[in-house]
């Protein structure tokens, strides 16, 4: 059996799932209605049914998001081979009809899905100009970029989309249990269970750059380009922003702002920074929220690593075996968006969502400023995004490590 097959099998099976689980949600809907028409109030159990339900049915959404994703990626890259976004946009009949030399003037429109920059489909709508040919230049090797960062952070996040400017969502602001056992006949216990309407706005990522004519004559040079420079920028803004916006201005509201502050539960003896994580999963277990993940600076995580016993036995890291970073059974995510010195844990599948506006997009003009009369072009990337925390008590953040003292 072939992976493709094998995922549109694995496909099948979670869609028969995910229709018994709506269904599922569905009737529970209709009960809580009928129990709010009926007392005013649901019971705490039917409550807890209905947000179990509804978290499976958002869980089973997203994996069969990323499964069909998977597959189109698949079938592509088995058909025509590895591209990139500006791959798509020099093969594009648009830019091979473009006569970019100045004879004529125009532009050319690239989208791709967020979620697969180096692989979708593309849509290209194009520009006015006169049909020349594009001749490949003789240059060597293309252009030699600096290292990149690996982007890591949204992977962890529950993703979704939008059609709108905001995201407007109902964020739990207090519950009061007072369940408890109680004799036939007797009043009840009522416990108190309070939300408020939050919103998120949608907000712009975007940047602009210069190419020359030059560049423009070569079909290798210009997708390399675009690839490593390009869409590499709005990634690395678009992790700053998922992790540390600020909220105000166009900023984002980020995780970390929006976490809870690490409070532990207890005071261990000789207290480690593997101690303080262990115990910020602790308190996120108490908020009653399963820990997913670990995001630290790549310094604090290479201290953990070399952390020795007694005998000089590393407790974590192993030098002669890869193995992918962990930490209490959780993956770590080591990122230099995160400040240096503070850790960030949660469940982030559960606590937080990423809504895509607007996927990536790239547009090559050869009619912004001063461009035509300096052989220049100017290539814009941008995409639209909103990011929603309706479960801040899910995250805690703080100081990798403890106090030294006074």
């Amino acid at each position: 059996m072939s992976e493709n097959t094998a995922l549109v099998e694995k496909i099948g099976e979670l869609g028969t799932s995910l229709a018994a689980i709506k269904e599922t949600v569905g009737n529970l809907g209709t009960e809580f209605q009928d129990k709010l028409a009926a007392n005013g109030e649901a019971s705490t159990e039917l409550t807890e049914k209905v947000d179990k339900a509804l978290s499976e049915l958002g869980s089973a959404t997203t994996r069969l998001g990323e499964l069909e994703k998977r597959a189109a990626r698949e079938r592509e890259i088995g058909e025509e081979g590895f591209k990139g976004l500006g791959d798509y946009l020099v093969e594009s009949a648009a830019f091979k009809a473009a006569d970019l030399s100045g004879a004529s003037r125009g532009s050319i429109r690239v989208k791709a899905e967020r979620a697969d920059i180096t692989s979708a489909d593309t849509t290209v709508g194009a520009g006015r100009s006169q049909g020349t040919s594009l001749v490949p230049g003789h240059r060597l090797a293309g252009i030699i970029a600096p290292p990149n960062r690996q982007m890591t952070i949204r992977d962890l996040l529950a993703q979704g989309v939008t059609s709108s400017n905001v995201i407007e969502y109902v964020k739990e602001t207090g519950f009061t249990n007072a369940a408890a056992p109680v004799a036939e006949g007797a009043l009840k216990p009522k416990s108190d269970l309070t939300f408020n309407m939050e919103s998120a706005p949608v907000r712009t990522l975007a940047h602009i750059f210069k190419i020359s004519r030059q560049m423009l004559d070569d079909a290798v040079g210009i997708a390399s380009y675009i690839n490593a420079r390009g869409t590499y920028g709005l990634k690395y803004v678009e992790e700053g922003q998922i992790l540390n916006g600020d909220g105000t201005g166009q900023n984002l509201e980020g995780l970390v702002p929006q976490a809870t502050a690490f409070a532990p539960a207890f005071a261990p003896t000789d207290e480690t920074a593997i101690d303080r994580l262990r115990l910020a999963v602790l308190q996120v277990a108490l908020a009653e929220y399963p820990a997913t993940g670990f995001v630290l600076h790549p310094t604090d995580w290479a201290r953990i690593e070399l952390t020795k016993d007694a005998g000089g036995n590393y407790i974590v890291g192993n030098a002669q075996q890869g193995i992918q970073p962990t930490l209490w059974n959780l993956p770590v995510v080591a990122t230099q968006a995160m400040a240096a010195g503070e850790f960030l844990t949660g469940a982030f599948n559960l606590g937080a969502q990423i809504f895509d506006r607007m996927d990536v997009e790239v547009l090559l003009s050869t009619e912004n400023e001063d461009d035509f009369v300096k052989n220049m072009a100017t290539i814009r990337v941008e995409e639209r995004l909103a990011l929603i925390v309706p479960r801040p008590e899910s995250f805690v953040t703080g100081d990798i490590l403890p106090a030294t003292g006074p």
